[in-house]
């Protein structure tokens, strides 16, 4: 019992320690009370709402949970009025009604015997123009034990218009085209080992109605979208229901409400625009530099080399094997005078054996059983490979920051890479420091990157952070990482998978999402495709075997990812160099890497974008076409920024491809310039060398110049203008290093077209383009 009473004072002390770090609640608008169903409102600005619902006041009164922003609570625009009709709160966004009490009544038969206990709570949300766009209907909470624990089960209850459309709720590989969540049911929790690729969650919903849901709870979660007339969210343990209503006009407004409750995106340096070329594994440095010369030699653009795991003696030993890199200081000297930048993988994983377990042991620093006892490994997968770090613990974040900072990095490593961030050692039925792990099931990416990043501000306090993170949760976009979509199959299904799985990770406020290009995971050496290989694989028979389409699905990739937000070759191969796929794929490949160094000044643009609104750039086309009714369940193209719409060829042999171009706008075919009207499909060509690209009318698009890396300045080579209508383009650049941004010190230009006048103006920060403007213009005919 003492025991007992002291893991709860621990935990105690944790929440009140986090909640600290993260802003010390306001107090609310209004507590109310529902005939013992406890409500409590506060705001977030004037579209933000956040709603606490309990059976006991004092839960009702707690501050949100882990990766809200409390401090951003902010009341001003809100009033508030009570009637007989329910208490209403107002701003010029939203209107927020609660429910009175219903009046008393003797309840039916069936009411006494299956009704719950729990006094009713509905409320509804009005838009700007005074339409419900919301209406809650009612909430529950179900004993029920876990881990031990006796909890509840937690949910609430919401009215699904037949019209209504649903995105989001983190990553989900289960689709391999429609992208609408309607009618489906989503298991929203970190699952490692979920069929159909890795699921991460991060549960932020957005309807086409006008409005998001930020679910303020970290145990695994349940999404059952307009089903039988009802959308339900239900979580696994809970005392209380959390959740914010973010309303908005435009997708970018309701964006803008989840970064003042979540946390802003910041700019990765611009290094993470460009090419980042891995492998699991290179074996040495030797290798490592004979890659990034041969890069060198044969003038393709790149940015980033990664060695990945086991670069270690052994599993949690922090160390750096002197047998396959003798000298990673000298290696890191080389790749930087390269104009290269590194990233080196650190898990979170500690082996019985390794120099540092008996310490973390001792000091409660790794995940444990009921029993006190740390966990090592995982039996269903007859893993061995050690304890996890506990990242709910500040002071085991510390220690894991400090030994990762002077055992690896300080070795001259830019960037981490946090692999296994779901965790892998699945927590369920362990308890964390600050108590179950079914509880805090989701909560792991957060608190373990959030305190890598902050630990990587402080040593260097003006460069910018970049983490590589396989999972992600509520507010994980501030930590400056870069997700991906896991260990995927190297397939043509698992490719087909990555376009929707994206476009609802971006969906729910992750901005930088990508995948490895190639697949992950082993790569057969041989194939079942019935159509000839539109790639000649016979110059690659060292990488592919008798795996013959497969440079013809590599180059697929890698021309999908020129168009994601981060650009990443990975996989576990024998080779997954550009050239290491014969001379025909070679080729391509090459021209595709240079152009997304031409797309670099168009990026970087929208990074800025992005850390001012918090909308991401990769953007499904529900966002910017909200009222045509065809883009809804789109998930096989996308909008890339506000010029692209990107369609991926994700079917072995396939030269065409049928493209939906949105209604509201004409399009140009980006290869051709050949013009189309929008609102309807088109059979657009994708022969092996390009996939089908558009630019909307009206659009700019600035190409830089050729370089081999961000380390080099690029100046603007040419401005494409795509005429039919009147066009802007908010052109931004700044060292691509520091936080200097942070204050306002970079370079904005304003590029305005005028399609009446056929004419291009320029003002702004950039005289030199100012004045060289009209000899790099190029309009599209």
């Amino acid at each position: 019992m003492v025991l007992r009473h002291q893991r709860w004072l621990l935990a105690a002390s944790m929440t009140a320690l986090t909640s600290a770090a993260y802003g010390a609640p306001a107090a609310p608008l209004a507590t109310l009370d529902r005939d013992g169903a406890w409500v409590t409102v506060e705001a977030y600005g004037p579209n933000v709402v956040h709603v606490t619902i309990a059976a006991d006041k004092a839960e009702a009164l707690k501050g949100p949970g882990y990766g809200i922003l409390a401090g951003n609570a902010d009341h001003a625009a809100f009033r508030h009025s009570g009637g007989k009709d329910g208490d209403s709160f107002t701003s010029s966004a939203l209107s927020l009604n609660i429910n009175p009490a219903p009046a008393p009544r003797v309840p039916s038969m069936s009411e006494k015997y299956f009704a719950p206990q729990l006094a009713p709570v509905a409320l509804q949300v009005k838009n700007a123009l005074g339409q419900t766009i919301l209406n809650m209907t009612g909430w529950d909470m179900a004993p029920t034990t876990v881990n031990g624990e006796k909890t509840f089960q937690v949910g609430a209850s919401f009215a699904a218009p037949a019209d209504e459309h649903y995105y989001g709720m983190g990553q989900n590989q289960e689709s391999t085209g429609p992208l609408d969540l309607r009618g489906r049911v989503i298991d929203c929790q970190h699952w490692y080992d979920a069929p159909a690729g890795e699921s991460v969650c991060v549960p932020f919903m957005v309807s086409s109605k006008g409005y998001g849901i930020v679910w303020d709870n970290p145990s695994p979660t349940r999404l059952v979208a307009a089903i039988n007339g009802r959308t339900s969210l239900q979580s696994k343990v809970g005392e209380r229901l959390s959740f914010f209503i973010i309303t908005g006009k435009s997708a970018d407004e309701i964006y803008a409400g989840y970064a003042r409750v979540t946390g802003k995106t910041p700019i990765p340096p611009k290094a993470a625009f460009g090419l980042i070329q891995s492998k699991a594994r290179y074996e040495s440095q030797q290798e490592v530099l004979r890659v990034a010369k041969t890069y060198r030699e044969k003038r393709y653009p790149l940015d980033i080399m990664v060695v990945d795991w086991f670069y270690w003696t052994r599993m949690g030993q922090l160390d750096i094997d002197p047998a396959q890199f003798p000298d990673p200081d000298g290696m890191n000297r080389q790749l930087h005078d390269m104009g290269m930048q590194s990233i080196v993988s650190i898990w979170p994983r500690f082996e019985t054996g390794s120099r540092y377990f008996n310490e973390l042991d001792s000091k409660g620093y790794l995940l444990k059983d009921k029993d006190g006892k740390t966990v090592d490994g995982l039996p269903f997968r007859s893993d061995r490979t050690g304890g996890l770090i506990d990242a709910t613990n500040p002071a085991a974040r510390k220690w894991f920051w400090e030994r990762s900072r002077d055992n690896i990095l300080s070795h001259g490593f830019d960037y981490p890479w946090l692999d296994e961030t779901e965790p892998d050692l699945v927590p369920d039925g362990y308890v964390y420091s600050i108590g179950s792990g079914d509880r805090y099931h989701n909560l792991f990416p957060l608190l373990h990157v959030e305190g890598f990043a902050d630990g990587m501000r402080a040593w260097k306090p003006n460069k910018r952070r970049l983490i590589l993170s396989r999972a992600a949760y509520l507010g994980s976009q501030r930590t400056g990482a870069l997700f991906w979509s896991s260990d995927v199959h190297p397939s043509w299904e698992a490719l087909a998978r990555q376009i929707p799985t994206g476009l609802n990770m971006t969906a729910s406020g992750i901005a930088y999402w990508g995948n490895d290009i190639g697949g992950w995971q082993w790569l057969p050496q041989s194939t079942q495709a019935t159509q000839a290989p539109l790639l000649d694989p016979s110059g690659a028979r060292d990488t592919v075997g008798q795996n013959h389409d497969y440079p013809e699905l590599f180059t697929r990739w890698f021309q999908y990812g020129t168009f994601l937000p981060t650009l990443r070759i990975h996989g576990d191969r024998k080779h997954t160099e550009l050239w290491e796929f014969g001379q025909p794929a070679e080729a391509i490949l090459a021209r595709f890497d240079r152009l997304r160094y031409q797309l670099l000044p168009y990026l970087y643009s929208q990074a800025k974008q992005t850390y001012d609104t918090g909308a991401p750039f990769m953007r499904p086309l529900w966002m910017d076409f909200p009222q045509d009714p065809n883009v809804a369940n789109i998930g096989t193209q996308y909008m890339f920024g506000p010029a692209f719409l990107v369609a991926p060829v994700t079917a072995q042999g396939q030269t065409e491809k049928d493209i939906y171009l949105p209604a509201g706008s004409d399009w140009y075919d980006f290869w051709t310039n050949e013009k189309h009207s929008g609102g309807r499909w088109i059979k657009a060509a994708a022969p092996i060398d390009r996939i089908p690209v558009f630019v909307k009318a009206g659009s700019i698009v600035p190409l830089g110049s050729e370089i081999q890396s961000t380390a080099s300045k690029q100046s603007i080579a040419e401005i494409r203008v795509y005429p039919g209508r009147d066009g802007q383009f908010a052109l931004y650049d700044d060292d691509g290093i520091s936080y200097d941004y942070e204050q306002g010190k970079g370079n904005l230009t304003r590029l305005q077209w005028n399609d009446a006048t056929h004419s291009l103006s320029v003002s702004g920060a950039d005289k030199d383009l100012a004045r060289t403007a009209q000899q790099l213009l190029k309009v599209a005919k």
